[in-house]
């Protein structure tokens, strides 16, 4: 059986960043993936948006490793020449109840230690975007837009650079936990078994599943698996706004907002939509929802330009109706397997929270 010193499960973009921060520390990492390449599953179907770190609970894993991970993320952005852009966004009241909850955000938000929130007057946004209506709104000039497929190739670029290497084509079949390190039968067209020092699980909306696999594993300490679809549709024509555009937030998600990829095309949403199993199509008939949630901040939205775009599935680890959750970075002495870090629940921000996620495990495992 060969050895190597790490392997990442899961090569979406957390996997990615977490096995970059490990190459760059000096550790042979192996990153396998089931699929055919580098993020493809909920990597590839979110809205690519940099979060300011707005809306998360302060001192949680979210709300901190999104401000690091957006700060840092920027930075590498524009080293990398990653294509990007600090749009800023306006999170849009439309009634009076509304408006009395903005100053609720921004004071969460400035606990987190994001800059520069202004709650504005409905006159002061309309002058920023002139087909927005809204009784109020609260600017957040650090939220922006990247390319997600350009910024996991050089995170990519940066694993195999410091040594590291990538395998496509290659499930986890079985795991065991053995007294110096865990096994790992890998599947797919060349079948292989590999001996490693630490294994990081970050297979995303299969995390729980696979946890609970592995032989040794205390399944008590892996939780459930829900699974919260988001859909989108997308604008045909020219979006009339510059920036992206938020309602105040509802439970579960944080409404059908407008977002512009780097393309200028405006797509709207996620929704929730609760399901049994991931899936991906996008049912046009909930477009008639859609179409009303966005007249409430876009009165000129036009009928028969929403169209079925794409769709995401949230990596719950809480039931519909539960409070939020946090980021699960678990480690040894939560589970007691030395060597092993589950990421269990990583949502959005993931994206933007990335390269901060890799720092804290590259923490977590420094003496593994």
């Amino acid at each position: 059986m060969e050895s190597v010193d790490c392997v990442v499960i899961g090569a979406g973009v957390v996997g990615l960043a977490v096995a970059r921060a490990l190459a760059l520390a000096g550790r042979e990492v192996l990153v396998i993936e089931a699929a055919e390449g580098i993020g493809t599953g909920t990597s590839s179907r979110n809205s690519e948006v940099i979060h300011a770190g707005i809306y998360y609970p302060a001192g949680s894993l979210m709300a901190r490793h999104c401000v690091a991970g957006r700060r840092a993320l920027y930075a590498y952005c524009q080293e990398r020449g990653i294509a990007h852009r600090n749009c800023g966004k306006l999170i849009v009241a439309t009634s009076a109840e509304e408006d009395g909850k903005l100053e609720g955000i921004k004071a969460r938000a400035e606990a987190n230690g994001v800059e520069g929130m202004k709650v504005l007057t409905a006159a002061e946004a309309q002058a920023m975007e002139a087909e927005l209506f809204c009784t109020s709104a609260l600017l957040s000039p650090t939220t922006g837009i990247i390319d997600s497929h350009a910024y996991m190739l050089a995170l990519q670029g940066d694993i195999e650079n410091a040594g590291g290497m990538l395998v496509f084509h290659s499930p986890v079949e079985a795991a065991r936990i053995v007294p110096d390190g865990i096994e790992l039968d890998i599947g797919g067209a060349e079948p292989m078994s590999l001996k490693a020092k630490l294994v990081v699980n970050s297979a995303g909306l299969n995390a729980p599943d696979l946890a609970r696999h592995f032989k040794g594993f205390p399944a008590e300490k892996a939780p459930p698996a829900y699974y919260a679809k988001g859909n989108y549709f997308t604008l045909a024509g020219r979006s009339p706004f510059s920036r992206l555009i938020y309602p105040v937030p509802v439970p579960g998600g944080l409404g059908v907002h407008l977002t512009i990829d780097m393309g200028g095309q405006a797509k709207f949403g996620p929704d929730v939509e609760w399901v049994e199993r991931p899936e991906y199509e996008v049912d046009p008939r909930r477009g008639e929802s859609f179409y009303a949630a966005v007249r409430r901040y876009w009165p000129g939205l036009k009928d028969g330009t929403l169209q079925p775009g794409y769709a995401g599935v949230r990596p719950k680890i809480v039931p519909k109706g539960a409070p939020g959750q946090d980021f699960v970075v678990q480690g040894p002495e939560t589970h007691g397997v030395p060597g092993l870090v589950n990421l269990f629940g990583i949502e959005s921000p993931g994206l933007t929270a990335s390269l901060s996620l890799g720092e804290h495990v590259v923490e977590l495992v420094r003496a593994a």
